[in-house]
C-alpha cells in the first residue's frame, strides 16, 4: 500500500511539473512557421561555401583560449543546441558546462528527495526536475534576450538610415549604433562592426550577425541589405520600410497579447482551482483526503483528473497562441 501511496505521490508530482511549465511557457511568441524558415535558411548559409566561412569565424572566436578537449566537447553534435542557446542568451559558459552544472543540480535534489523521502521513484523525479531547471533558465534568458534585441531593433534601423542621409558609409553606421544604443543590441553590431574593420566582406559580416541573433526581424533587415547590394536601390528608404514594418509588426504583437490576457488568466485560475481546493480541503476538513489518496478508487479518479487538466491545458494554449 505504501508503495502504490508513493507512486501516486510521484506521479502527481511529475503533473504538477508539468502543468507549471506549460503555464509558464510563453503562449505568445514568434511565428512557428516563420522560424522554422529561419533555421532552414541558416542550415542552406552553412552549406555554402562561402557563408560558412562566417560560421567559422564566429567559432574561432568562440573557442579561442580551450583546450583541446574542450574545443571537442563544444563541437560535438549533442551539445549543438545547447552551445546556440547559450550564445543567444548572452552567457559565457560553455556547452558542456552548463550539462555538468544541470547533472549536479539534478544530483543534489535527488540527494535531498531522497534523504527526506527514502523513495527511489521520488529521488528520480528531484533529479529530472533538477537537471532541466538550468536548462530551463536559460532557455528563459534566450528568450528575453531575443526580445529585448527585436524591441531595440527598429531605433537601430532608425539610426543606420539617418546616418546614410547623411552621408555616413555602411559600416560607419553600424558603429553609431553600437555606441548609442544599450546592451544587447549594441554588443552584437559592435561585433559584427569589427569584422568589416578587420576585412570581412559584407556579406560573412551580416551571416555572423544572423548567426548569432536567430531572429526573424534580423532576418529580414539582414535580407533586405543584401539584395540592395546585388541589385541596387536606394538603402536608406529600404531601413526606412523594414524600420515602419518592424514597428507595425511590433505593436500587433503587444495589442494581441493584451487581448489574450484574459484568456491565459483563465487558463491559470482554472488550472490552480483543483489545487487551491485540495488545500482548503486539508486545512478544513482533512479527514475527506484519504478516502481521495489511499483508496484505489479515489487514485484512479486524481488520475483521470490529472490527464484532463493536461488536455485542458494543451487545449487552451492552443486557443490563446496566436502567431503574428
Amino acid at each position: 500500500m505504501n508503495s502504490q501511496v508513493y507512486l501516486f505521490a510521484v506521479f502527481v508530482f511529475f503533473a504538477v511539473f508539468a502543468l507549471a511549465m506549460g503555464l509558464s511557457i510563453p503562449v505568445f511568441g514568434e511565428n512557428r512557421q516563420a522560424g522554422k524558415r529561419l533555421r532552414q535558411r541558416l542550415d542552406k548559409i552553412r552549406l555554402e561555401t562561402e557563408a560558412s566561412a562566417a560560421v567559422d569565424l564566429i567559432r574561432k572566436d568562440r573557442f579561442k583560449g580551450l583546450q583541446p578537449w574542450e574545443v571537442a566537447l563544444e563541437n560535438s553534435a549533442l551539445l549543438q543546441g545547447l552551445r546556440s542557446n547559450l550564445e543567444q542568451a548572452g552567457h559565457t559558459m560553455k556547452a558542456y558546462q552548463l550539462v555538468l552544472l544541470a547533472l549536479l543540480v539534478g544530483l543534489v535534489t535527488a540527494f535531498l528527495c531522497f534523504a527526506l523521502s527514502r523513495v527511489w521513484p521520488l529521488a528520480l523525479g528531484g533529479f529530472l526536475v533538477g537537471f532541466y531547471v538550468p536548462l530551463l533558465k536559460v532557455n528563459s534568458d534566450k528568450n528575453k534576450r531575443l526580445a529585448r534585441i527585436d524591441e531595440q531593433l527598429p531605433e537601430a534601423v532608425d539610426i543606420m538610415r539617418r546616418a546614410l542621409q547623411a552621408g555616413h558609409p555602411f559600416k560607419e553606421c553600424l558603429h553609431l549604433v553600437a555606441e548609442e544604443l544599450d546592451e544587447p543590441i549594441n554588443k552584437e553590431f559592435a561585433v559584427t562592426f569589427s569584422d568589416l574593420s578587420y576585412g570581412c566582406d559584407l556579406k560573412l559580416a551580416l551571416l555572423g550577425l544572423l548567426e548569432r541573433v536567430q531572429s526573424v526581424n534580423i532576418m529580414a533587415l539582414v535580407t533586405s541589405i543584401l539584395i540592395q547590394r546585388e541589385t541596387g536601390g536606394n538603402l536608406a528608404e529600404i531601413l526606412s520600410n523594414i524600420g515602419k514594418i518592424i514597428r507595425a509588426r511590433f505593436r500587433f504583437s503587444r495589442k494581441v497579447r493584451t487581448l489574450s490576457a484574459e484568456g491565459r488568466m483563465s487558463a491559470w485560475i482554472l488550472a490552480l482551482v483543483p489545487f487551491v481546493l485540495f488545500v482548503m480541503l486539508y486545512v478544513t476538513t482533512p479527514e475527506y483526503l484519504p478516502v481521495l489518496v489511499e483508496s484505489e478508487l479515489g487514485r484512479k479518479l486524481v488520475v483521470a483528473a490529472m490527464l484532463a487538466m493536461g488536455l485542458g491545458i494543451l487545449w487552451m494554449r492552443k486557443i490563446i497562441r496566436i502567431e503574428v
